[in-house]
């Protein structure tokens, strides 16, 4: 049995790059972004389904929409949960084959609303990315999200200090070479509690 992280943390937090690190430290790593961007291309069981409970919300090419289905949700919140309903069982089926395939002492499932969907309780431990609240919203806006936006994003996720009063670990992203600090001292910690250690 692997040791399950759970790696977590607020939108422009640093959480990509910060998985990224224990990726490069050869940690397997299930990205939850990255599944529900494949289960969403042509012909995949997300898109389908989307297809079939949200038709306007589909691209010519078979693919989901993702900003056709954005403005669908924040013009109805039910479009939301109608959404999860279809796509987090798809989600947890993916995680669930990541799981059964990998035999790495140590793997990592980067989920960005981890303690949301309460899957912080199948995790042996969780890591929170943090930085401070002005960092985090210099990235966001940097990338093009609106203040509005941002604002939507923040009040669906778990506020920052609570996320930090969870973690098991913390990973200041302040910069790179204090996330790639911590990334190295999370996994020593780990490693000193397995078996073999």
């Amino acid at each position: 049995m692997s040791f399950v992280l759970g790696l977590t943390g607020s939108i422009g937090m640093g959480k990509s790059t910060t998985a990224r690190m224990f990726a490069d430290e050869g940690i397997p790593v299930w990205d939850a972004d990255a599944t529900v961007h494949r289960l969403y291309q042509p012909g995949q069981p997300a898109a389908l389904a989307i297809c079939s409970a949200f038709p306007q919300a589909m691209a010519p090419d078979g693919t989901v929409d993702r900003a056709a289905l954005r403005a669908m949700i924040n013009d109805d919140p039910t479009v939301l949960d109608r959404l999860n309903a279809i796509v987090h069982p798809l989600v947890a089926q993916d995680r669930a084959a990541f799981l059964a395939a990998t035999k790495a002492p140590i793997v990592v499932l980067d989920v960005p609303l981890l303690f949301e969907i309460g899957l912080n309780a199948a995790c042996d431990a969780v890591a929170v990315v943090s930085a401070p609240e002005a960092m985090q919203r210099q990235r966001v806006l940097e990338r093009g999200t609106t203040a509005d936006e941002l604002a939507i994003l923040l009040s669906r996720q778990m506020p920052d200090a609570d996320k930090r009063a969870h973690a098991d670990y913390l990973i200041p992203t302040t910069s790179l070479e204090a996330a790639r600090q911590g990334v190295k001292d999370v996994l020593a910690a780990i490693r000193r509690t397995l078996p073999d250690a």
